[in-house]
């Protein structure tokens, strides 16, 4: 006869009634599929591209080509002694991770719901899957960035690395989960509210504006002191400028920043997860 721990289950399905439940022990029991989303994600989305992984350089690359000739060479927007091309690759190869993110979460539901609606796994590991698999595009970025910086470097630009660049991965990390929370919130509200789609990229684009991408935050404060706020109080801005900083050694790091920059992202993404999670349970009855 057996035992009553034999005759236990493995998993019990049943309704959940929590009024927060983040459901962390269930997303680590399907790591694995993380892993295979991610793999998933690199291989296909430019599988059948004449210029395949091209796309991640030539984007970032004629964007900052852009800036210049607009931002600096048109409007003289000073960059102190990093050269122009070189400070606004900088703030956009870590914007587009931010905005790459955002924009790929913000359509979990509606993109997955044929998957969703015909087999079980916590749905919040796609969004996971979206903010890793896009490291990639992130890295082959960066890559091209330190060869211009190399190229500048070499041939006398004052650029120079600051010791703060340790701290490097903890911007790109704060950058992720902030992209992912939004995104996760944005995913949720779209199942509702579809007009939320298509204001997203308007958004987005605002918010770039907004960011400090093409500009150091220095300037808002002394050309347009009353706005100065707006930037200041956007996270992604002081994430820009200490990345720009730690790379580059021009602009501030500002430690009130940071902080304020760490408990924004923990709040957004510990909503955004929440939001989520109660959202799977009900979405596919709205989308």
């Amino acid at each position: 006869m057996k035992t009553p721990a034999e005759n236990a289950w493995m998993y019990t399905i049943s309704s959940k009634h929590k009024l927060i439940d983040l459901n962390l022990k269930e997303i680590w029991r399907y790591r694995d599929l993380i892993l295979l989303f991610v793999k998933r994600d690199v291989v296909t989305v430019y599988k059948q591209t004449i210029l395949g992984p091209l796309w991640y350089l030539i984007q970032p690359l004629f964007t900052a080509l852009t800036f210049t000739l607009i931002f600096n060479k048109i409007a003289n927007i000073e960059t102190g002694n990093v050269p122009p091309f070189l400070f606004n690759l900088a703030g956009i190869s870590i914007w587009n991770y931010f905005k790459t993110c955002l924009t790929a979460t913000s359509d979990t539901f509606k993109a997955n719901a044929a998957i969703f609606s015909k087999v079980y796994f916590p749905r919040v590991i796609i969004p996971m899957s979206l903010v890793i698999s896009n490291l990639v595009k992130f890295g082959i970025q960066l890559l091209i960035f330190i060869g211009f910086y190399l190229y500048y470097f070499y041939t006398g630009a004052a650029v120079k690395p600051d010791q703060s660049i340790i701290w490097f991965p903890l911007m790109v990390l704060l950058m992720g989960m902030l992209g992912l929370g939004l995104g996760m919130i944005i995913s949720s509200l779209v199942t509702k509210y579809r007009d939320l789609k298509f204001l997203l990229n308007f958004g987005v684009q605002l918010l770039m504006y907004v960011s400090a991408v093409m500009y150091p935050l220095a300037l808002m404060r002394e050309k347009l002191p009353k706005f100065a706020w707006i930037v200041e109080y956007n996270p992604v801005a002081y994430i820009v400028e200490s990345v720009r900083f730690m790379l580059l050694s021009e602009g501030v790091l500002s430690t009130y920043g940071i902080v304020f920059t760490i408990i924004v992202t923990l709040i957004v993404s510990f909503i955004g997860l929440v939001i989520f999670n109660r959202t799977e349970k009900t979405f596919i009855d709205t989308v």
